[in-house]
């Protein structure tokens, strides 16, 4: 069986590597064998690749790359009922530690200091052939939604920022925002579009390009409204279609998360998905943000990975764009790669110019939901 790996920390170390394929022991009762159909490939991927962090399982020298997987299952064990070969599935990509969070189900939550997660740091990703997992950290994905099942992971993110905002609302007693703006325009920026839109708020997304292009017409195609950030600052997008009960920061440029807590509007929620491992340093106007966020009941809050209940929510929402928007979120899969001698390729894409999402086709979906090579 082939498989992508790297040695964590040395720059420009994937490689295809023949492993052992997994199978299913007689003790494992509570497994499921998973066929990887396709995985998603994001600027994570490519920060492993270069070395920068990441470490392997106990007993390797190596990581088998990619958190984003969608696969379909192959076998399963004696005691599992809720899946049956046939099944499409994704995996969550963080398994449970020793914390209380972990223990009842939110390992998204975990106060570890050291996570374990599937493709990123001491569990093996899903760039390989197969895989074996527990039945409980496999979300069922309808057999509709195949082709675009491989977006899963990533909308998780998303959704559990704005499940977050209107939980941490909820202390409001009433809360209906009703205008939101989303910073950045890449994959998690539309994804957030598009669940913000579904909920019915009217939406200004913000983005360093001019349209038209792709990305914007996507926007524009959910009902919500583009500016370009090199003609329109954050603050003159407040003042026009402001002001903004929620904030959903998906640039990777961590200044302008100070910027967005200036324009954020009372009793606002800031979601920041970025995951900044720079330098940066800026000159804020401190006593203003501070002073605004007492008086105006104002919230900042973080997202990465997602809880099951975040993964349940995304396969809810991936079907509802369907079902208004036929289409809309197989758009966003800009860039398939064929295979896994092509990940090389796959990974000189990431970042370039006109691409949303890549992705490895790992092996062919089936008949009845396939669907041609994309760019």
């Amino acid at each position: 069986m082939k498989a992508i790996t790297v040695i964590p920390g040395r720059p420009d170390s994937s490689s295809l590597r023949d492993i052992v394929e997994p199978q299913l022991a007689a003790e494992d009762r509570r497994s499921v064998k998973v066929k990887v159909l396709r995985v998603g490939l994001d600027g994570t991927d490519k920060e492993i690749n270069a070395g920068e962090y990441g470490a392997p399982p106990p007993g390797s020298d190596y990581l088998i790359l990619g958190h984003e997987g969608f696969g379909v299952v192959t076998e399963v064990g004696d005691d599992v009922t809720e899946l049956v070969p046939g099944d499409f599935v994704v995996c969550i990509v963080r398994q449970p530690g020793g914390s209380i969070y972990d223990q009842i189900g939110t390992p998204d939550f975990t106060t570890d200091d050291t996570y374990h997660e599937h493709g990123i740091n001491l569990v093996h990703g899903f760039l390989t052939e197969y895989y074996v997992e527990d039945a409980s950290r496999l979300v069922l994905v309808p057999g509709g939604l195949a082709e675009i099942g491989v977006l899963l992971e990533p909308t998780t993110v998303v959704e559990k920022g704005i499940n977050q905002a209107y939980e941490i609302q909820r202390r409001l007693k009433v809360w209906e925002p009703r205008r939101a703006a989303v910073l950045g325009a890449g994959t998690v920026g539309l994804l957030a579009t598009m669940v913000l839109r579904l909920r019915g708020l009217d939406v200004t997304v913000a983005a360093l390009d001019e349209a038209p292009y792709l990305n914007s017409e996507l926007v524009e195609s959910l009902g919500a409204r583009y500016v370009s950030t090199r003609h329109t600052s954050l603050q003159q997008a407040a003042e026009s279609h402001g002001p903004f009960d929620l904030i959903f920061e998906a640039t990777g440029f961590s200044p302008l998360a100070f910027e967005a807590m200036g324009v954020l509007g009372r009793n606002g929620v800031l979601v920041l998905a970025s995951v900044t491992g720079g330098d940066r340093t800026v000159e804020v106007p401190a006593d203003a943000l501070n002073l605004g966020f007492v008086l105006g009941n104002k919230v900042m809050v973080g997202t990465v990975n997602a809880s099951r209940r975040d993964f349940e929510s995304g396969v809810a929402d991936l079907a509802a764009v369907e079902a208004r928007w036929p289409g809309w979120a197989g758009r966003l899969l800009t860039h398939r790669v064929d295979g896994l001698t092509g990940c090389p390729r796959a990974f000189e894409l990431l970042g370039a110019a006109g691409v949303i999402k890549v992705f490895v086709q790992v092996a062919d979906l089936p008949r009845q939901v396939a669907t041609p090579s994309g760019p």
